[in-house]
């Protein structure tokens, strides 16, 4: 390359730098320490710095109004104690039970009166989810267990340890120590709150099939009322709920449950006398502290406490099974004679006992005499007749 090649090349390289880069001068002239002023030197316009003033940074995003993607995803949290009453909502939601059989053979009924479910362990119990209009699209049905008295609600409704060790050895670890299943669904998940620890299970709502009125839940229930360690004879309730597919109540219905070896004749016992339940917890002996006195109460205690649930309770009828006719009889002359002493006055029930007593007197007083018939016997040196 020849020298005057070499100034041009040389000098258009300077003026392409002068020409273009004409910035050079006021980069090297900005203030370095100041961050703040080096930017707003740098930034040809006020665009960025006139929307920056307007906007103020907030805890919450929507004031300023900036959506949040991720906190608008996020279910609402549980409450600590579940509402039971029922909410149809604007979908008509309800429930309906097919079996109402009280015969001995079935394995799940359902009291209309009572509001209550009797179901043997790990049978199925089918009931029928009704609705008016149909629910959007990933609607899920969610049932959760929940005591029913004010003094147990806050506890979680489990398992007992000895199933939840039997489901382990049968099944796995997988949801052993959830109360409720739902058969007949590959879908249905078992989901346990972080908050409050209530278990509950979860499937999609399906629609009706073609020719039904509704869509129909399979539910188990895999422990038994009087399970020690488990529910302990205390009363639970299952809530149903129709709900989005982040958690959203659109409807709510709530029933009692008895989980028991004799579903039909529990219903029948319960429904012909409500108050068997509370006649049998008065007759109990209540412990007193062992600091103050003996742990069982005196006789005169347990006398009238007797006598107070004898005098509640004597209008009630009672039915009893008798084997043998001749009991029967026997015990049938006892009853007569009780309900005729009921109805008899006073005075004469007083006539009557005289007259017993009487006749006891006289009966006794015979009894004593000597025979006046038979042979006279012999004295020591006394003669016959014909001697």
């Amino acid at each position: 390359m020849s020298d005057l090649e070499r100034t041009l090349s040389q000098d258009t390289f300077e003026q392409v730098w002068n020409d273009n880069m004409g910035l050079n001068h006021l980069l090297t002239e900005l203030p370095r320490a100041d961050s703040d002023a080096w930017l707003m030197a740098a930034l040809p316009s006020d665009t960025f710095s006139e929307n920056f003033d307007h906007l103020e940074l907030t805890e919450d995003p929507e004031s300023a109004g900036i959506a949040s993607p991720i906190l608008d995803s996020l279910p609402p949290p549980a409450a600590v104690v579940p509402s039971t009453s029922d909410y149809p909502g604007e979908y008509g939601f309800q429930l309906r039970f097919n079996q109402s059989s009280t015969t001995k053979s079935v394995t799940s009924t359902y009291s209309t009166s009572l509001n209550k479910l009797y179901c043997q362990l790990a049978k199925t119990c089918p009931v029928d989810v009704l609705v008016e209009k149909v629910p959007p699209q990933g609607a899920v049905l969610r049932a959760t267990p929940i005591y029913k008295k004010p003094e147990h609600v806050s506890e979680v409704v489990l398992r007992c340890p000895h199933h939840q060790n039997i489901a382990e050895n049968n099944e796995g670890m997988a949801h052993r120590s959830h109360l409720i299943r739902m058969e007949g669904s590959q879908k249905a998940q078992y989901l346990e709150d972080s908050n409050t620890k209530r278990q509950s299970v979860t499937v999609p709502y399906e629609y009706p099939q073609l020719g039904s009125e509704g869509t129909t839940v399979l539910l188990n229930y895999m422990c038994n009322s009087s399970c020690m360690g488990g529910m302990n004879r205390r009363p639970i309730l299952t809530i149903m709920t129709l709900e989005t597919h982040d958690r959203q109540v659109l409807g709510r219905r709530s029933f009692e449950v008895r989980v028991c070896a004799c579903p039909g004749r529990d219903r029948k016992t319960e429904e012909q006398n409500p108050n068997k339940k509370t006649l049998k917890t008065a007759t109990g002996i209540k412990r007193k502290s062992p600091g103050t006195e003996s742990a069982l109460p005196s006789q005169h205690a347990e006398s009238s406490k007797k006598i107070k649930i004898d005098s509640s309770s004597e209008e009630e009828i009672f039915h009893l099974q008798i084997r043998g006719r001749e009991r029967f009889n026997m015990l049938k002359a006892i009853n007569d004679g009780l309900e005729l002493m009921d109805v008899m006055p006073t005075e004469d029930m007083e006539k009557y006992r005289r007259k017993s007593t009487l006749k006891n007197l006289k009966k006794s007083g015979k009894d004593h005499q000597q025979p006046s018939r038979g042979k006279k016997l012999l004295q020591k040196d006394e003669k016959t007749d014909t001697d």
